[in-house]
């Protein structure tokens, strides 16, 4: 039963220090919560949970915050995420759904995300890697040269050009287009490596060589990491909070979300993680300069998830309602790219 109400007053000090910016004392506990216990009471669990690492008093301030392993904690121990209100709700359909292809879906999320957590937003383009084939385009141009244009199930468009040894039949070409399409809708690069020879004999026809260079073509072209990029918004919101929330200059945390190699490098770390949001607090994000942030992302794509959402901001945040936005938009991403 202690470790229950020491929980509720930690739950309560994360809840007021993340509204007032002010270090909470017992008091202050005592005035603003029913506890359903005695000031002195709330006084032994504060130095329970200051013991265990879970609070610390900063300077010499009589009241206490939360450490990373007290937001730590607290995340972990959420019951309820706040449900999005209907105007968040309204604005996240309406926002998305009026996008007209990839880009703009990804440009749309990443202001909504901003704008609705009043954090860094970052925004993962859908890995190519993890992506299944929506749709060939195979186009003559010129006498021996081939355009393939590869549409993910995710609205990546990729091009390619292939140099023939022949003159293009169109004919031909036509007739591997439609089967090509049948037989290969809906694979994953991994699934694309396993049946290649198969669709090789399925399509063929009379050139199997230039089925087996266009499938090759496919490949390489899904399996590129190069190409897999983030965008960010709402670097300005981080500044805001410079002041309050930061001990240090705020400098190497923008450096930080320039590097692209350093956002994805991240997000793929995020992506183990066997939860629906995932949640990385301070030194959880192994990387030096972001580790007075606290990152909140989620998945997006049909079936496995091919790229992620993410909220970047201080420790002290309202985790329940950025982990709400979050997983909101991911799913939307979801639902808008299956479509």
């Amino acid at each position: 039963m202690s470790e229950d109400r020491r929980l509720d007053v930690l739950r309560a000090i994360v809840e007021d220090y993340v509204a007032t910016r002010e270090p909470v004392g017992s008091r202050a506990l005592t005035e603003r919560h029913d506890l359903g216990v005695s000031p002195a009471t709330i006084r032994n669990d504060m130095a329970a949970l200051e013991e265990a690492g879970l609070i610390v008093a900063p300077h010499t301030s009589a009241g206490r915050v939360p450490t990373d392993k007290g937001y730590r904690t607290f995340v972990d121990r959420l019951s309820d995420v706040r449900a999005l209100s209907q105007a968040e709700r309204r604005a996240i359909a309406s926002l998305l759904t009026g996008a007209v292809d990839l880009d703009d879906v990804v440009d749309r999320a990443v202001r909504l995300i901003a704008q609705l957590t009043h954090q860094v937003a970052v925004v993962q383009y859908p890995s190519l890697r993890r992506s299944a084939l929506r749709h060939v385009e195979l186009v003559g141009v010129g006498e021996r040269h081939l355009l393939v244009v590869i549409i993910t199930a995710t609205g990546r468009v990729e091009q390619r050009t292939l140099e023939l040894a022949d003159p293009v039949d169109h004919e031909a070409v036509a007739r591997l287009r439609l089967r090509l399409n049948v037989a290969a809708a809906g694979l994953r690069l991994a699934d694309l490596d396993q049946v290649r020879e198969d669709l090789v004999e399925q399509v063929g026809g009379d050139d199997p060589a230039l089925v087996r260079t266009v499938l090759t073509l496919i490949a390489e072209t899904l399996s590129q990491e190069s190409e897999e990029r983030v965008v960010v918004a709402g670097t300005a919101n981080l500044a805001r909070s410079a002041r309050a929330d930061f001990a240090h200059s705020i400098s190497p945390v923008l450096e930080a979300l320039e590097e692209q190699v350093v956002l994805l490098k991240l997000l793929a770390e995020m992506a183990e993680d066997e939860t629906a949001v995932s949640v990385r607090i301070g030194r959880e994000n192994r990387y030096e300069p972001l580790v007075e942030t606290s990152i909140v992302s989620s998945g997006y794509g049909d079936g496995a998830a091919v790229a992620r959402v993410g909220a970047l901001g201080p420790l002290r945040q309202d985790y329940p309602g950025t982990i709400a936005v979050v997983r909101s938009v991911a799913r939307y991403l979801t639902r808008i790219l299956a479509g």
